[in-house]
């Protein structure tokens, strides 16, 4: 228990430290906030300081951080981006890249290892760039419709892919039941899209400032709902998060834009403010760095892995690069589309608990993950400029 207590102490105190240092070195470099939050993890973990270790309550929270990432991801999908072609190039990218990334993993390790493999490096941290996006005034610029369906692809695809490939059934029996799983979700969104929705968001209205808070609790239910679908169904989880963000959205597409910018700040306070901040920090905590430092191999490796994620991922985003972009727009687009972390640390989990690989392996992919989110979005937003704030983009059509 005393390790459980000091552990919520610091990953509390670390969570409040990291938007302070993201502001303080800010003056001089634009630095992701969760930078920090994995710096800060790594710092007070076993691997450094050992002020914490790993715990099964902080697993756990951890493990809700993550599904609410998810589900913001979800919340925050820009459809229009999918369609025409951003959404077209999005989807042949991500086709390239579990193609080219299957094609790695074979070279070491040939079977369901590559699959592992292939799926970690095709993915992109859509509820990682999202905030980044949004802080910069990027998120409703065509930079921002790129990059957003690059991460919608980049997160649903691999996550189709493990609940196909990585879900302990054949993927016959797999497709079948993700098929159900898509069935019932696609029923939500129905009901949420076709069923009119005004009493509810009268009431979501009378319960903004009171004890109720019912958007908040409906949210909870929500994601409890479908994130229990999946583990029930044998998918991965974060499948049912990612759904229960689109469902959310749907519902609350009608309702006053007041009402709708009160019931965001107030789930995005409960997910940034709390919960995804646990995610980051304990993934640092579980950082497995004292295996790469006492290797010298494994460690030379963590670069080679970013040059391949950067290779396998970045290089086929730049097909959804906007129409026109410039050389910098186009550089910029690969190194948002090449960052990664939470699928990484999800599919190298599942590839470590069924025995698909070794733990050192998991930990140079993470460690690439670790650094492309540590470097790419800084550098790719340095490429654009200062943070601006820019009017929204128009919807493309399906023009070549």
């Amino acid at each position: 228990m005393e390790h459980v207590e000091s552990g919520l102490f610091f990953v509390a105190l670390l969570a409040v430290a990291a938007p302070l240092f993201a502001r303080g070195v800010g003056r001089w470099l634009r630095v992701p906030i969760v930078v920090f939050e994995l710096v800060l993890g790594i710092l007070v973990g076993p691997s450094v300081l050992g002020w914490v270790q790993p715990s099964a309550f902080l697993e756990v929270l951890s493990e809700i951080g993550l599904a609410m990432l998810f589900f913001v991801a979800g919340t925050e999908i820009q459809f229009a981006a999918l369609a025409g072609r951003t959404g077209r190039r999005a989807w042949l990218g991500w086709a390239i890249s579990i193609v080219a990334g299957i094609g790695v993993g074979w070279v070491f390790a040939p079977g369901e290892p590559a699959i592992v493999i292939g799926v970690a490096l095709s993915s992109t941290a859509l509820g990682t760039l999202l905030p980044i996006l949004r802080d910069a005034g990027e998120l409703r610029t065509p930079f921002g419709h790129s990059v957003s369906a690059l991460g919608a692809v980049g997160e649903f695809g691999p996550l189709i892919a493990i609940s196909i490939f990585l879900g302990g059934r054949d993927p016959g029996s797999a497709t079948i039941v993700l098929a159900l799983f898509a069935l019932i979700a696609a029923g939500a969104m129905w009901y949420a899209f076709r069923v009119p929705q005004g009493k509810l968001h009268a009431f979501v209205n009378s319960t903004l400032h009171t004890s109720g808070q019912f958007a908040v609790r409906a949210v909870l239910l929500i994601v409890a709902a479908l994130v229990t679908l999946s583990l029930i169904l044998d998918i991965d989880m974060l499948l049912g998060a990612f759904a229960a963000g689109v469902v959310w959205r749907l519902v609350m597409r009608d309702a006053d834009a007041a009402d709708q910018h009160a019931v965001e700040s107030k789930i995005e306070g409960l997910a940034f403010g709390f919960l995804v901040p646990v995610f980051f920090i304990y993934t640092g905590i579980t950082f497995d760095l004292e295996a790469l430092l006492d290797n010298p191999v494994l460690l030379a490796l963590v670069p080679v892995a970013l040059l391949v994620l950067l290779a396998v991922r970045g290089l086929p985003s730049m097909l959804a690069a906007p129409a026109g972009a410039s050389g910098r727009e186009r550089i910029a687009t690969m190194l948002m589309g090449a960052t990664g972390l939470p699928i990484i640390v999800a599919v190298t989990a599942i590839g470590v608990d069924e025995g698909l690989l070794t733990s050192a392996a998991a930990s140079v992919l993470v460690g690439a993950g670790m650094l492309s989110v540590l470097l790419f979005p800084l550098i790719a937003m340095s490429l654009r400029g200062e943070a601006v704030t820019r009017p929204a983009a128009p919807v493309e059509d399906d023009a070549a």
